[in-house]
C-alpha cells in the first residue's frame, strides 16, 4: 500500500511540474503578440489586423504567419523583416523600406505598395493578387513561382528580377524597367506590355507574347515579333 501511495504522489508531482512548464513556456509566446513595435520584434503567428504601424522601425522583425489584414505599414522600415506565410490582404506598404525582406508564401490581395524599396526582397511562391507595385523598386527581387495576376507593375523597376514559372495573367507593365527580367515559362495571358521595353528581358518566347498584350510602342527582344492581335481588345 505504501508503494502505491509513493507511485501516486510521484505521478501527481510530475503532472504538476508539466502543467507549470506549459504555463511558463507559453508565457513568452503570448507576451510576444503584445510586444511594442520595434527592431527585431517577434510577432510570428499574431493577429495584427487594422493596426497603424506607419513610421515605425521593424528592421529584421519576425512576422511569420502574422495576420496583417487591413494594416497601415506606410513610411516604415522593414529591412530584412520576415513576412513568410503572412496574410497581407489590403495592407498599405507605400513609401516604406522592405529591402531584403522575406515574403515567401505570403498570401493576400489588393496590397498597395507605391514607391516602395523592395530591392533584394524574396517573393518566391507568394500569392498576392491585384497587388499595386506602381513606382516601386524591385531590383534583384525574387518573384519565382509567384502568383501576381491582375497586379500593377507600371513604372516599376524590375531589373534583374526572376519571374520564372509565375502567374502574371492580366498584370500591367507600362513604363516598367525590364532589363534582365527573366520571364522563363511565366504565364502571360493578357499581360499588358503596351509601351513597355522588353528588348532586354530574358527567356521570353513567341508563344508567351502571343497570349500577352502590347502595341506599336512595345519594344521586343531580337527574334520575336508582335502578334497580329495587338493591341488587345479592352475588357468590358
Amino acid at each position: 500500500m505504501k508503494l502505491l501511495e509513493q507511485i501516486f504522489f510521484a505521478h501527481s508531482r510530475l503532472l504538476a511540474l508539466a502543467a507549470i512548464a506549459l504555463i511558463v513556456g507559453g508565457a513568452p509566446a503570448m507576451a510576444a503578440c503584445t510586444a511594442p513595435p520595434g527592431v527585431e520584434v517577434d510577432w510570428s503567428g499574431c493577429r495584427k489586423r487594422n493596426v497603424m504601424l506607419s513610421g515605425d522601425d521593424f528592421t529584421k522583425a519576425k512576422l511569420v504567419r502574422t495576420d496583417l489584414i487591413g494594416s497601415d505599414l506606410r513610411n516604415a522600415t522593414f529591412a530584412g523583416a520576415d513576412f513568410s506565410k503572412a496574410t497581407l490582404t489590403r495592407v498599405n506598404f507605400s513609401n516604406s523600406n522592405f529591402e531584403n525582406a522575406l515574403f515567401e508564401k505570403a498570401e493576400g490581395s489588393r496590397i498597395v505598395a507605391h514607391g516602395v524599396n523592395f530591392k533584394g526582397a524574396n517573393f518566391e511562391k507568394a500569392v498576392l493578387y491585384r497587388a499595386d507595385f506602381s513606382g516601386s523598386d524591385l531590383t534583384g527581387a525574387n518573384l519565382t513561382k509567384s502568383e501576381f495576376s491582375r497586379s500593377n507593375f507600371n513604372e516599376t523597376n524590375l531589373t534583374n528580377v526572376p519571374i520564372s514559372y509565375a502567374n502574371l495573367s492580366r498584370a500591367t507593365f507600362a513604363g516598367a524597367v525590364l532589363d534582365g527580367t527573366d520571364f522563363n515559362l511565366s504565364w502571360l495571358y493578357q499581360s499588358n506590355f503596351e509601351g513597355a521595353d522588353l528588348s532586354k528581358a530574358l527567356n521570353l518566347s513567341q508563344s508567351q507574347l502571343d497570349l500577352a498584350c502590347g502595341n506599336s510602342e512595345t519594344k521586343l527582344p531580337d527574334g520575336l515579333s508582335a502578334p497580329a492581335g495587338w493591341p488587345c481588345a479592352s475588357e468590358e
